[in-house]
């Protein structure tokens, strides 16, 4: 019987089992993946926007050979704080459900390998995210094999055509990167132009690519069709054919509203915020927290790891008052 489980163990859920190790309560945490399993899936070569110290979490200090961390160096820090802190994580086990209620809950889990877990804790803390959920544009040939919706890297596109759906961070960087390598590269997005939000080092450049007739852009646009060796775009001068190899659809995640519902945390119909106390992040269901991203319902770009590693504290805190610790 631990104090709590937590499910999910990126820098949120690495956050919360730090916080409640500091306080004296024992606790486990769950991966489907591996630890930070959503950054691991981030970019090869990707930069974050933010600065070290806005990704620290448990007083350890991040080090970084530039002013912005890079992916690989975020991976290295998160496993080097799980090793100081000595967690006990779970990699490639997916939570199945949980049943029981405050104070006597069951965590059932599957491992990769097919065995069934059972765990038990007083108290269940969910963190999981929402960047392993692509948002589905729910048009014919979508579930082609060529339909990929997490960028890693460029290589093995060279000399391909390749479409790019989407006009944030994401499809900015994988049009340049597809682009610079070799890729015969098209971007298409529903939206005027470019994103504002667009990282400033990034956003002149596929402007640039753009303007010059590199980078193709259909802007005010949408992927109507998508097949084997073409795909069907819906433009303001009507439908145009693309030849195609490969389609980068990023556009967006999502957290796992379902299965939330499915525990009996209530969410805004519509903005799928759930019912939560502020100040201890415990749902209308006694003795299940949410951290992260989770928070914030379908605004994901409210929480990120600069500010979501601080729900550790405030849960960790909660816990201890009442499990007396």
């Amino acid at each position: 019987m631990f104090d709590a489980i937590v499910v999910g163990a990126g820098p949120t859920g690495l956050a919360c089992g730090i916080e409640l190790k500091k306080r004296g309560l024992s606790s486990m945490l769950i991966e489907k993946g591996c630890v930070v399993n959503s950054l691991y899936n981030y970019p090869t070569n990707l930069v974050f926007f933010t600065t070290p110290e806005l990704l620290e979490i448990g007083g350890i200090p991040m080090t970084s050979m530039n002013e912005k961390p890079t992916r690989n160096e975020a991976l290295k820090y998160y496993r080097r704080v799980a090793d100081h802190f000595k967690l006990d994580i779970r990699q490639y086990e997916r939570v199945d459900h949980v049943e029981g209620e405050d104070g006597n809950f069951c965590v059932h889990s599957t491992t990769r390998e097919g065995e069934k877990k059972q765990n038990f804790a007083r108290k269940v803390i969910f963190s999981t995210g929402y960047y392993d959920l692509p948002n589905f544009m729910g048009i014919e040939g979508e579930d082609l094999p060529k339909v990929i919706h997490y960028y890693r890297e460029a290589h093995p596109y060279y000399n391909s055509d390749v479409l790019v759906i989407g006009g944030k961070n994401s499809a900015a960087l994988a049009a340049l990167e597809l682009w610079w390598t070799g890729a015969r590269v098209t971007l298409v997005h529903r939206g005027p132009e470019i994103h504002r939000h667009v990282k400033y080092w990034i956003k002149p450049n596929i402007e640039n690519r753009i303007k010059n007739g590199e980078i193709p852009a259909y802007f005010n646009s949408t992927v109507d069709e998508i097949l084997a060796g073409e795909v069907v775009l819906a433009t303001p001068e009507g439908k145009i054919r693309l030849k195609n190899d490969f389609v980068f659809a990023l556009t967006g995640y999502h957290p796992d509203f379902e299965f939330l519902e499915r525990h009996g945390i209530h969410l805004n119909p519509e903005t799928q915020r759930p019912n939560l106390d502020p100040e201890t992040y415990e749902t209308e269901r006694p003795g299940m927290y949410l951290a992260g991203v989770l928070v914030a319902g379908v605004f994901t770009n409210e929480v990120f790891i600069e500010n979501g590693r601080f729900h550790g504290e405030k849960i960790a805190e909660s816990l201890r008052i009442l499990l007396g610790a």
